[in-house]
This record gives C-alpha cells, sequence and structure tokens, in this order.
C-alpha cells in the first residue's frame, strides 16, 4: 500500500513545542518553523540576539517536510544560462552562495552532532531518459566548462550511472534527512535560550513599537522575518506587499519512494533538464535503499487529476529501477520567481522575507537565514545585492561581487569550497583524515577538531610508499615498512626519521 504522508515526516519525528501562553519581548520575531526560520534563529541566537520562532502548525511539517532535500549549488537556471543573463562573476555568485549554504549545513551538523544521514555525494545534470544528440552534448560541455573555469567541481560525463546519456558531474554536492536535521536544529535553538512556539501563527502586526499578536499574545521586537516560504503581509504596506507576491509563480511537484535492494541506484543526485524536470535521489537504509523520485510539476491549482501526475511519475521510474517497492507519494509546493533567483532581503524597515527558492528549497533556505542574520547585525554580506527583491544594483551596474566581497570570510576561504584543488576536502570531517588528490598529487587532509585543515605529503619519507589513515589511532601509517605519523605528519615511530613534508 502506498501511504500519502511524506516519507521524511513517517521516518523521523521532531519535537513538539507549546502555544504560546504569555506576552514577551525579544530582538527577533522569526515567522515560520521550516529550515529558513529555524536556520535564521539559531544563527541569530548564536550572535547573541534574543529570538522567538511562530509557527502556525508543526515545525518543518509544510515545505521543509515535502521537500527531496536534494543539497546543491546547481540552480534551476542552467549555468550557462546564468552567465548570459547576470555575467560571469555574478553566477558564481550564486552558486558560491548555494556551496556556502552547503557548508553552513554542515558546520551546524559537526557541531551539535546531529544524526540525520548527511553525506557529500555527486549530482549529474543530465538528458531526459538518456536521450543524446549534438545540441544537448554541446550545453552539457559548456556548462561544464564555464562552471570549472570558475572554480566549481565540474566535469562532462559521456555516460550518466543508471540513465545513460550525456550529463555533467558535480562533485560534493549533499544530500540528507531533513526533518531529523531540523529536529536537531530545533534542540540547538532551544539549547541558546530561543522560544519556539507552534500552534501560535501570527495573526496581526503592528508598529511602533512593532508588535506581532499570536494567539491572542503579544511578542514585541525590533526586527521581524517572515520565513513562510510564500510571504505574509507582516507589517509591510500592504500594496508593496501584493506587488512582491505578484512577481512568485507556484508550483507544485510530485514525489514516489520506495525500496529497492542495497546498491541499485548509486547514491547521488540526479536531475534532467526536461520541463518541467524530474530529480532522484536515495535514502540508504541497512538492509535496503529507499528511492525518492520527484516530478510533474505544474503551476498549482491548474490540473484537476493529480493521480495522472503520479502515474506517469511511476511509470517514468519504473523505466530505470523496474523493481522498486513504491510505498510513498506525496506533493510539495516550489515558488519560481521571474529571473530563476530567489528574493531575499529588506521587505520594509525591520522586516525581511525569504522566497522564490524553486528546487534549491533546503540551500537557498540556509542562505536566507546568513543574509538576515547578517543584515539584522549590520555585516556586509555578498550576495545582498544579487537576491534584494528589487534587483536594483544588478539592474544598473553597481555592485562587483569580487572587488566588493574580498573581506568576507566565505569569500576568503573560497578554496576550500570550490576549485580543483579542493576536490574531497569538505568530505574531510573534524577529528579525521582522508588521502586526497590535489593537482595530480596525493595529499594527507587532517581536518583538527576546530574545523583547521592540516596538509602534508601523502609519501612516506622512508622509501616513499604512500601512507593511510589509521582512524582507531589518529595516525598516518605507512603499510610498507610501519612508519607512523602524529595528523599532521611528525614522527611516531619509524623507520621513518623524518616528518611527512609540507604541502609543496
Amino acid at each position: 500500500e502506498v501511504g500519502s504522508l511524506p516519507y521524511w515526516t513517517d521516518s523521523a519525528s521532531v519535537p513538539s513545542f507549546a502555544k504560546i501562553d504569555r506576552d514577551i519581548d525579544v530582538d527577533v520575531v522569526v515567522v515560520g518553523g521550516g529550515i529558513t526560520g529555524l536556520t535564521t534563529a539559531y544563527l541569530l541566537l548564536t550572535a547573541g540576539k534574543s529570538v522567538a520562532v511562530l509557527e502556525r502548525a508543526r515545525c518543518a511539517e509544510i515545505d521543509t517536510g515535502h521537500t527531496t532535500a536534494h543539497l546543491t549549488m546547481v540552480t534551476d537556471t542552467r549555468f550557462h544560462e546564468l552567465v548570459r543573463q547576470f555575467g560571469r562573476p555574478h553566477a558564481q555568485a550564486v552558486w558560491d552562495a548555494g556551496l556556502a549554504a552547503i557548508d553552513q549545513i554542515d558546520e551546524i551538523i559537526s557541531e551539535h552532532d546531529i544524526d540525520c544521514g548527511f553525506e557529500w555525494v555527486d549530482g549529474f545534470l543530465h538528458a531526459p531518459h538518456g536521450e543524446s544528440d549534438t545540441e544537448s552534448v554541446n550545453s552539457f560541455k559548456e556548462d561544464a566548462e564555464l562552471a570549472s573555469d570558475l572554480g566549481f567541481d565540474a566535469a562532462f560525463v559521456e555516460n550518466v550511472p543508471i540513465v545513460g546519456g550525456p550529463g555533467v558531474r558535480f562533485t560534493d554536492q549533499a544530500r540528507f534527512h531533513p526533518r531529523k536535521y531540523v529536529a536537531g536544529l530545533a534542540k540547538a535553538v532551544r539549547a541558546k535560550g530561543g522560544e519556539i512556539f507552534e500552534h501560535s501563527g501570527a495573526e496581526e502586526f503592528y508598529e511602533d513599537p512593532i508588535r506581532v499578536k499570536a494567539d491572542g499574545r503579544r511578542v514585541r521586537c525590533r526586527d521581524v522575518v517572515i520565513a513562510t516560504h510564500n510571504p505574509i503581509v507582516g507589517v509591510a504596506e500592504p500594496l508593496s506587499a501584493n506587488l512582491f507576491q505578484t512577481k512568485l509563480a507556484l508550483y507544485t511537484s510530485y514525489v514516489i519512494a520506495g525500496r529497492v535492494p542495497r546498491g541499485t541506484v548509486p547514491d547521488a543526485l540526479f536531475w534532467d533538464t526536461a520541463d518541467p524536470y524530474q530529480y532522484l535521489r536515495i535514502d540508504p537504509h541497512r538492509d535496503h535503499d529507499l528511492v525518492i523520485f520527484g516530478g510533474e510539476d505544474h503551476k498549482t491549482g491548474q490540473v484537476s487529476d493529480t493521480n495522472e501526475c503520479f502515474a506517469r511519475l511511476e511509470k517514468s521510474l519504473r523505466t530505470r529501477v523496474p523493481a522498486i517497492a513504491l510505498s510513498y507519494r506525496w506533493s510539495g509546493q516550489v515558488i519560481e520567481t521571474p529571473d530563476g533567483l530567489p528574493y531575499i532581503g529588506k521587505m520594509t524597515d525591520h522586516q525581511y522575507a525569504a522566497t522564490g527558492f524553486g528546487g534549491n528549497g533546503m540551500t537557498f533556505g540556509t542562505l536566507s537565514a546568513i543574509m538576515i542574520s547578517d543584515a539584522i547585525h549590520g555585516r556586509k554580506n555578498p550576495w545582498a545585492d544579487l537576491f534584494d527583491p528589487s534587483r536594483a544594483a544588478i539592474r544598473h551596474g553597481l555592485w562587483d561581487y569580487v572587488k566588493e566581497n574580498a573581506d568576507y570570510p566565505y569569500y576568503m576561504m573560497r578554496g576550500r569550497f570550490a576549485g580543483s584543488e579542493s576536490r574531497s576536502l569538505r568530505s574531510v570531517k573534524p577529528g579525521h583524515g582522508k588521502i586526497i588528490q590535489e593537482n595530480g598529487t596525493r595529499m594527507a587532509a587532517y581536518r583538527r577538531p576546530d574545523g583547521v585543515l592540516a596538509l602534508r605529503s601523502a609519501t612516506c619519507t622512508h622509501m616513499g610508499c604512500t601512507v593511510a589513515w589509521n582512524d582507531a589511532e589518529r595516525s598516518w601509517d605507512c603499510p610498507c615498512h610501519g612508519s607512523r605519523f602524529t595528523p599532521e605528519g611528525q614522527v611516531i615511530s619509524g623507520p621513518a626519521q623524518e616528518p611527512l613534508r609540507p604541502r609543496g
């Protein structure tokens, strides 16, 4: 029997929180308890603000609970189209923003030891049904070359796994269980002193001073963050808010999921170039994998027989995975903007909103939290002008991404996130080591518990064998003659007498 409850909801619980029962004063009210709202609350609390989250139902129950949770920098708009529309530096900025968001998720997971199945995996953009023609091959090559030139780990492939045909492989994208992640995030928000109120919808907003009424209670604040996916008016003027909303197009997307034997489908992200496009990933289990497959998007409310959408999805999935045993089906909503980029920023004084994430809800939701937290703290953010709802600086050519943001922490550390020299570096967890390739040379990469990366040559200084990481002893060991080195390359025992050489 195929259930209509989303797999994420059926397979994980989120802590429950009480209704608001008193008047309170905080620095910031966040309206919405999905990934956007809770990440915003977390970052604001980390920076010293007091925060209350108002959720009208249950946290992570609506949009975050109906996703397929692809974590990728790759946008619905093709990279070569971004370059033509916005220029090379601005296209780079869009994907940089996605990588920064994924790294933020990874950082929160590591800091709070959240068990949510997070893994760095490859992502594949491919032709529909493995089709191949000269035009599609050339467009994939163009995307791969442009992305690689701008420092992203992208390569053209002639045969994409499981689907066949040409495409682009993007290294170090990620996947996770969104409800398990948000459950851990909510616990972290509470541990930092944040208030979370469920079944406490924001009913009315007032100005001078700013107040939000919820379930008959009053919350006074300095700033409001609207994190409701489809933004509500809040304290903005109704006319300006309605103009904001008229820029948005709402689509319904459909998802089916089912069990297959482990290893039937590669652990990677897949999405094609059809319109509407289809997307696939797995959620691994000990004795099976759950394949999650989505698509059939249409404007919300414009299809009466939604069962046909599910039927077409099933037919398409069975051409790839004939033996799948379907157990789930559900639908969710995605919101598009005219130029394919989200709107993140100020709606009016002291009110911020984020929407229009398209198929990148998890990454753009997290990015919104980063940007809005920076805005409330008066910090410069590299992507503020790019994703500002007015796009004024972009339209008038007043924004230079590289020049104006060279001192932002992400940009200063960009080599850690993007570029061939960083391939696989993001998969090195704190307290662990891994052999990686850097410019064709094997390096011994160790990430200290504080997140700082130490890179040494992987060549043993005794007779030139390649060392291996010993996770139990936290050492680099030579399999040829038994030399052992500390995580940062100092000799523990011979026959080697010299430490592993520094990165050249």
